[in-house]
């Protein structure tokens, strides 16, 4: 079966290209938010350093994919969506794409231990909290989310307190629960998939139930958006940025989650949202309002 799925006419670069997973990067956003809400953009050096963390963040997740990918080649094989991936079609070797992985993690450690002592340090804990969940922490309900959540709270840390940047304390409770609503959303979308009956998809899914999943919802989209408004009138923001203004980013924050959960609950969406941000053109439109006006009301 491997040597017929091997037949491909994709290029060996092509084939390590999608084992890497590049479209996944976007996620590492997360690192760079941090310097920009600390108001510490306008320093060159501390822009390089978190330039170095994404790129170390970016190299860890592909190592962590490429290390998935080698250890569920088989799963994989059974699964419609998956069975395409190289590694499951037998475009690369197990063996390649452990070695590969290690490679990977080999140069996100070097490159943030290079950048600073702390950014290696959350290079390593996300690593291991990444293996953590792809040796038996996803098939856990609820833990398998807050390791996903954790995976960000990791980036936003690597991309503040990594590169000697205090982070907001609000701050960070926002990206936990965003990211809490972001994990929960990709397991409703899962469960919800008509393709493919309950038994055939990941096994943490028997664990959860549409009513449960919907109430979680809720209540993170609701710890989103309330953190982010303690956040913009902390008395410390106001003073760190000079400006009160930022609670007026919150009206485009609240439509952005309020349209993000209509697309998971009506339109399937869900378990990629970098692709959903993009096939969504209100999404995009609400997302690059929101980066505008944010950086209007802090910069000026």
């Amino acid at each position: 079966m491997t040597e017929a799925l091997g037949k491909s006419a994709r290029h060996p670069v092509t084939s390590l290209l999608l084992l890497a997973r590049p479209g996944h990067w976007i996620k590492n956003v997360f690192v760079l938010a941090g310097v920009f809400f600390a108001d510490q953009w306008r320093r060159p050096e501390t822009l390089y350093l978190a330039a170095a963390a994404c790129a170390a963040f970016c190299l860890a997740a592909s190592a962590v994919y490429a290390g998935n990918d080698a250890l569920d080649a088989e799963e994989d094989r059974a699964n419609p969506r998956k069975r395409t991936r190289p590694v499951a079609a037998g475009e690369i070797q197990p063996l390649a794409a452990l070695a590969f992985s290690a490679g990977l993690a080999a140069a996100a450690l070097a490159l943030s231990l290079w950048a600073s002592p702390h950014l290696a340090w959350t290079v390593v804990a996300y690593l291991a909290v990444n293996i953590a969940y792809s040796r038996g922490a996803k098939r856990l309900v609820l833990v398998d989310v807050f390791c996903i959540a954790a995976g960000f709270i990791l980036r936003l840390l690597g991309g503040t307190w990594g590169i000697g940047v205090e982070p907001s304390q609000w701050f960070l409770l926002c990206t936990m629960a965003l990211s809490l609503f972001l994990g929960f959303s990709k397991r409703y979308a899962e469960l919800m998939e008509p393709e493919r009956p309950l038994e055939a998809k990941r096994a943490v899914l028997r664990n959860y139930s549409p009513e449960f999943l919907r109430i979680l919802l809720g209540v993170t989209m609701s710890a989103t958006l309330i953190t982010y408004g303690l956040y913009t009138t902390n008395p410390r923001t106001i003073a760190l940025h000079g400006t009160g203004h930022l609670i007026y980013s919150l009206p485009i924050a609240m439509f952005g989650m309020f349209r993000y959960l209509y697309l998971v609950m009506h339109k399937g969406f869900g378990e990629n949202t970098g692709a959903d941000m993009i096939k969504d053109r209100a999404m995009l439109a609400t997302c690059l309002l929101y980066v505008a006006a944010v950086a209007v009301l802090l910069v000026y």
